[in-house]
């Protein structure tokens, strides 16, 4: 289907705060172990060499993510640099005006730039040229942005081109076989880089990885080719066709469920501990109904008289007066009489029963039974027995240290098992898996969640290997690949 905005049935339905996949989220970055080399490779070209850098990818590789990237790491005091993003087709004169506005300078033509730029190097400070979305420029535009990186000797320009793949035909045909520029080709994402991405930012819209299943996250990757533009798009294109296909089927049982699937869980699990409860109930104490027999009144408002033929007429038993039960009257040895009944029904406890005497008729006397156990008596319900109070769960110090998380590389990987709200749910995961397993707490939602995970890994592969290894039970939940540094951030934020 169609993509389709994020309107409030969407954020309702999945109970999202903000489209997770929205092109420009605030505050979300995401910059997997596979950028990082190209971002050490674009500094030490613009150290070491003269040449014109172009970086390349589709759209929606994240190419703007490198270009902020290269900003930020930067050196604020040695470099000045000049971002230049192109709304539509930009020409050679307005590239001259901007580059020209951001330096300070009044007259927006080449000398004058240059001279610009050769006096910030006699200072010790460096320009940095950065456009994206490149494949905009002009061919004069692009020439213009060649001659400015060659430069002069006594300074230039380190100019960065971020851009489509076609650019590179277009250089070649200007610059004729000379070696004036550098390429570098971004690269998708792996699967489990997909899977890390997706988890953040829905992680950022108030869900977790579980709003998609195993499948879905395999379709996504295979439609997107692991770019995050595409994956993005993927993504929501798989969260709009599940929820029309669950309207859908709500309209057809005739039902229309507005609140939000998070919501109706919770309801469903309110109701089925109510039900439970309610079963237990009925099961430890079924009341006995009583039975009334009306007897035949005579014209007079008087009981009837029997006559001899006639069965024995049960007597009326008041619906408020309890009935004596078969074991206490078995006990005494003779038929309870109603008259003598007690008001209530006395407790029977099993180590001591309380003694319940039915009075017999005056003309016979009671009984006495010795060591004789009625052949109909129900046996005795045991009374509960005192329930220990359990002694507190305390962590094992061993496997949850948040300072053993703090102190290790933010460059090596962990697998992230679950997260669950419970912190004895972890701590029994923990014990139960023994060494390598811990947990951390982190907030989310308002609420503490506690997250296991497993490992120290000096690279991806090897926590990737680690998965391969677990038993099925721990792959059931989905354990994904991630960086120290991620998990000490969320740690931060937990304080």
């Amino acid at each position: 289907m169609t993509s389709l905005s994020a309107d409030d049935s969407f954020l309702n339905h999945y109970g999202f705060s903000h489209d997770p996949f929205a092109a420009r989220v605030p505050g979300f970055k995401f910059f997997p172990a596979q950028r990082k080399p190209v971002l050490g490779q674009l500094h030490h070209l613009a150290r070491y060499s003269q040449l014109l850098l172009v970086v390349t990818g589709p759209e929606g590789s994240g190419k703007t993510l490198v270009r902020q990237a290269l900003v930020a790491s930067s050196n604020k005091q040695a470099v000045q640099s000049v971002v230049i993003s192109p709304v539509e087709t930009l020409d050679s004169n307005i590239l001259l005006q901007q580059i020209a506005q951001a330096l300070g300078i009044q007259r927006a033509d080449f000398d004058s730039i240059m001279g610009q730029i050769i006096q910030l190097a006699l200072t010790g400070q460096e320009v940095y040229l950065l456009v994206d979305d490149a494949e905009r420029l002009t061919g004069a535009a692009v020439e213009t942005l060649l001659r400015l990186a060659q430069g002069s000797p006594e300074g230039r320009p380190h100019v960065f081109l971020f851009g489509e793949h076609a650019l590179v035909a277009r250089l070649e045909a200007l610059v004729e076989g000379e070696e004036r520029f550098h390429v570098i080709a971004l690269q998708p994402y792996e699967e489990d880089e997909t899977r890390e991405y997706l988890a953040l930012r829905l992680e950022g819209a108030g869900a977790g990885l579980d709003s998609f299943t195993e499948d879905q996250l395999s379709r996504i990757h295979e439609v997107s080719g692991g770019w995050p533009g595409a994956i993005n798009q993927a993504a929501r294109d798989e969260l709009l066709d599940a929820m029309q296909q669950s309207k859908g089927k709500r309209k057809s049982a005739g039902l229309a469920l507005p609140l939000p699937m998070k919501h109706l869980l919770a309801l469903a699990a309110v109701v089925l501990v109510v039900a439970v409860a309610l079963l237990m109930r009925d099961t430890d104490d079924e009341p006995v109904a009583p039975t009334t027999t009306q007897l035949p009144l005579d014209s007079g408002g008087t009981v009837a008289s029997q006559s001899e033929n006639a069965p024995p007429v049960a007597p009326t038993v008041q619906p408020d007066r309890p009935v004596i039960r078969e074991p206490l009257a078995a006990a005494g040895g003779a038929e309870a009489d109603d008259a003598t009944a007690p008001d209530e029904d006395l407790p029977m406890i099993a180590e001591e029963p309380s003694p319940v005497t039915a009075r017999p008729p005056a003309e016979v006397p009671a009984p006495i039974v010795k060591n004789e156990r009625p052949a109909a008596a129900a046996p005795q319900p045991k009374a509960p027995e005192p329930v220990a109070k359990p002694a507190e769960v305390k962590p094992e110090p061993v496997n949850t240290p948040a300072n053993w998380y703090a102190g290790q590389p933010k460059a090596n990987y962990l697998v992230q098992i679950l997260g669950t709200r419970t912190q004895a749910n972890a701590e029994a995961l923990v014990k139960q898996h023994g060494e390598g397993f811990r947990y951390f707490v982190k907030q989310h939602e308002g609420k503490p969640l506690y997250v296991v995970t497993y490992g120290n890994f000096a690279s991806r592969q090897a926590a990737l290997q680690a998965i391969a290894a677990m038993p099925a039970s721990l792959k059931e939940g989905k354990p994904w690949v991630r960086s120290f540094a991620s998990v000490q951030q969320e740690m931060a934020g937990a304080r």
